[in-house]
């Protein structure tokens, strides 16, 4: 029985922090994972920022509200769950994705939460667990799947390591450059291929 998990955000749709610092003008809002492996430090910056700017939650779900999938996603993802049991392992929130997900055809998802305040201001955010992704194909090696995981930035690295087969899409040079085990592909057609092959070797 195999399983593929995928990363929701620079393989599936847009990085969402990125859209924000374009639409609100911050550019320190876009620091991702591609550049800061430590989530924890990420995020108090990030909610540090926000604060300074005095923007809240629902500016943020406005910028959400007007993205979509990334070009051929949705067809590459209805296509995999044809034959293959699918879940995304994200490091964003369920407060920021559901929109996205309804334009996927609502897969599975395991995030995480934020909380904000009374006038919408975030105020902390809550980790599923820490180092989720990992932990999840762990669990799911205990109950016999094959795992074929894709992601793009350090904080998948782990899970990427964790499954039987793991792959890079569309991940930066320094994240290729630091991780030269696993194949890169950058366009659809070729991750398809390789889970693929991945399924009939695993």
């Amino acid at each position: 029985m195999q399983l593929v998990c995928l990363d929701l955000e620079g393989v599936l749709v847009p990085e969402i922090w990125i859209e924000f610092a374009e639409r609100t003008g911050i550019p320190e809002l876009r620091r991702t994972t591609r550049e800061e492996p430590d989530y924890d430090k990420l995020m108090k910056y990030r909610l540090d920022l926000l604060k300074q700017h005095k923007l809240g939650l629902p500016d943020i779900q406005k910028v959400i509200s007007e993205m979509g999938p990334e070009p051929g996603a949705k067809d590459f993802l209805d296509a995999l769950r044809q034959d293959f049991q699918v879940i995304i392992l994200s490091d964003t929130f369920y407060e920021f994705a559901m929109p996205l997900m309804q334009q996927l055809g609502m897969p599975t998802l395991f995030c995480h939460k934020l909380e904000a305040n009374a006038e919408g201001f975030l105020v902390n955010y809550h980790l599923r667990m820490a180092n989720q992704k990992k932990e999840a194909v762990q669990r799911f090696k205990e109950i016999n799947f094959k795992v074929i995981a894709a992601g793009d930035s350090y904080n998948d690295t782990a899970m990427l390591k964790e499954a039987h087969a793991g792959i890079l899409f569309r991940a930066p040079d320094n994240v290729i450059a630091e991780f030269p085990q696993f194949p890169v592909e950058r366009e659809y057609s070729g991750l398809m291929a390789q889970i693929r092959a991945a399924s009939a070797r695993t």
